[in-house]
């Protein structure tokens, strides 16, 4: 950055719009707790940075020149939009505003339809909810509460796993009805199957993992068809097109409204899962240890804690 453009500290800038508003040193210096040789120190060190003067002095006060009436009103406007944000911020928190971060599987199968609960048990809370597919990274992503896939190990942060990764095939009740055939898991090699666009290295199980689990090699993919979301595959799954691998308990509802069938009652299980990632050292909004609470009893039983 050129020094045109290089800003004056910050607290230069602070005691030079007390002292302005105020059209007086002295004053400025009870209003910051400070002295008047020390506010006058701050102003010269300004002025000197700028290479003008802001000031006119006079035995009665101190009035601006025209640069430092440019300066002020520039300052003054900064300040004022500066103020706002933090109040904003500030009564946000108050209120109990609350920002989950998770990705768009568990927000759309688990979360979303459990909202009307977390309402009532949190009737005064402003929730938002907030997905990404990218794999969590404490380091970049923040949120008053996560809840995240994964081994549990994201370092600092404390883990407490909600759910492990359990999976079964799930289709439509047509497509099962059409495909009466499919007894065990290698009668899926016929069946037309839906992925999860895999990632490297693996997050989540794929076909491949699945067929593994059961001492089988998986199909060619070219068999199937891939999607880069779990709510495509999904809605490809609702509406009869293929196989899909359900993770419980996310496609429990979808199950038990009889939307979806699972082909096989053992699910394969890993050593991932669904966990709550608390940051370390970091101010709590009011509304966490309410939303933790819910939480746990939603997803009960048996909940188990990771430290990294």
């Amino acid at each position: 950055m050129s020094d045109q453009g290089r800003l004056p500290p910050l607290q230069m800038l602070s005691v030079f719009e007390s002292a302005a508003r105020l059209a007086s040193f002295t004053a400025a210096a009870r209003e910051l707790g400070s002295t008047q040789p020390a506010v006058s120190q701050r102003i010269v060190q300004l002025e000197a940075e700028l290479g003008t003067p802001l000031f006119e002095r006079g035995h009665r006060g101190v009035t601006l020149t025209t640069d430092g009436r440019r300066l002020y009103e520039a300052v003054r406007q900064s300040m004022a939009t500066i103020r706002d944000a933090v109040s904003e911020i500030r009564a946000a928190r108050a209120k109990g505003a609350l920002t989950i971060l998770t990705d768009a599987g568990f927000a759309t199968y688990w979360l979303v339809p459990r909202l009307m609960d977390l309402r009532r048990h949190l009737p005064d809370v402003n929730v938002k909810v907030v997905t990404s597919q990218l794999a969590f990274d404490p380091r970049r992503d923040h949120a008053d509460v996560a809840i995240a896939f994964g081994d549990g190990d994201w370092a600092p942060c404390t883990a407490t796993r909600l759910f492990p990764e359990e999976v079964v095939p799930v289709c439509s009740p047509q497509f099962r009805a059409a495909h009466s055939q499919i007894a065990e898991p290698a009668d899926l090699y016929a069946a037309h199957l839906l992925h999860v666009q895999p990632t490297e290295p693996e997050r989540w199980l794929g076909w491949n993992g699945w067929f593994g689990a059961h001492g089988l090699s998986a199909p060619p993919d070219h068999h199937g068809s891939t999607f880069n979301s779990y709510a495509l595959v999904m809605n490809a799954a609702l509406t009869h097109q293929g196989v899909a691998l359900g993770w419980l308990p996310l496609v429990d509802e979808l199950i038990a409204s009889g939307q979806l069938v699972a082909l096989f009652e053992e699910p394969v299980s890993t050593a991932r899962g669904y966990f709550l990632v608390c940051p370390p050292a970091r101010p709590e909004t009011p509304a966490a240890p309410a939303f933790r609470r819910w939480l746990f009893s939603a997803c009960a039983p048996g909940v188990s804690t990771a430290m990294p």
